[in-house]
């Protein structure tokens, strides 16, 4: 796995620090990817809402600055309760950014922050407007961007399934670069009594596109990945026995000692 950072764990600092400086501490502190989320770009975007979009000569200048690091970029997207037009100029925004920073491999990852009132027992719970992803996934493979998804307030198993449906209706190509970001601890936070790790041990490899670590207890989020609620370093475990070698996101929260938190989650995983 490639260790890295999110920029929204950088909200504190932002005010005063570029993101290319920030990005440089992150890497002082042993990160190897970063994920660039929408909200937390500073100098790199402009806008808000449906009127976000990517400043690319800004994200040129970070990526240009760290040739050795991998980047992706991950947005709000309500993907699942509303249909999105794919030649939409957000969209088309948005895949132009991921192209940029993803280098060989562009990687736009979506969340849709809907909540939703309970999982999903069957494909036939899918509301409709989430099956618009067949068309989102399409234009995003055509361009050559992997798009993971993710949804806080549903089980990993509802979003697998989901992705599932989509590859049963678009083209092979399409479906292979449609995946999730697993987080297990959002499902934990909302289903308590769940097992995500369970879940996401099901999952087909193919089907993981990147993975955020974060960790907590009694439903209060620690400040680094250690030990709590979920067990991180069996999760680790879980992705390197499928052969895992894709980004693993630590996703802490914003804090005057980020960058610290950031290498003591580094050093308990790698322990």
């Amino acid at each position: 796995m490639i260790f890295g950072a999110i920029t929204n764990s950088w909200r504190e600092q932002l005010p005063s620090h570029s993101v290319k400086e920030l990005v440089g501490e992150a890497v002082r502190k042993g990160a190897k990817h970063i994920e660039l989320r929408q909200t937390c770009l500073g100098e790199c975007e402009e806008g808000a809402g449906d009127d976000w979009r990517p400043n690319l000569e800004g994200l040129r200048e970070v990526v240009q600055a760290y040739p050795a690091l991998t980047f992706d970029l991950a947005m709000a997207l309500p993907c699942l309760t509303e249909k999105i037009d794919p030649q939409g100029e957000g969209f088309q925004a948005a895949l132009a950014g991921a192209k940029l920073v993803g280098g060989p491999q562009p990687h736009l990852r979506v969340v849709d922050p809907a909540p939703f009132d309970s999982p999903w027992d069957s494909p036939g719970d899918i509301p409709e407007e989430a099956l618009g992803l067949s068309g989102l996934a399409t234009e995003a493979a055509r361009q050559g961007v992997i798009m993971s998804l993710e949804n806080s307030a549903l089980p990993i198993r509802n979003m697998a399934m989901l992705v599932e449906h989509v590859r049963s209706i678009v083209s092979e190509s399409a479906g292979q670069h449609l995946g999730l970001c697993p987080d297990p601890t959002n499902q934990l936070r909302r289903f308590p009594d769940s097992d995500p790790l369970a879940e996401l041990e099901a999952l087909p490899l193919d089907m993981i596109k990147i993975v955020h670590f974060k960790q907590m207890s009694g439903g209060e989020t620690h400040l680094s990945v250690d030990d709590g609620d979920l067990d991180c370093r069996r999760m680790r475990d879980i992705l390197d026995a499928k052969g895992y070698t894709g980004a693993a996101i630590m996703e802490i929260p914003s804090d005057a000692d980020v960058f610290n938190n950031l290498e003591a989650s580094f050093r308990y995983l790698d322990s």
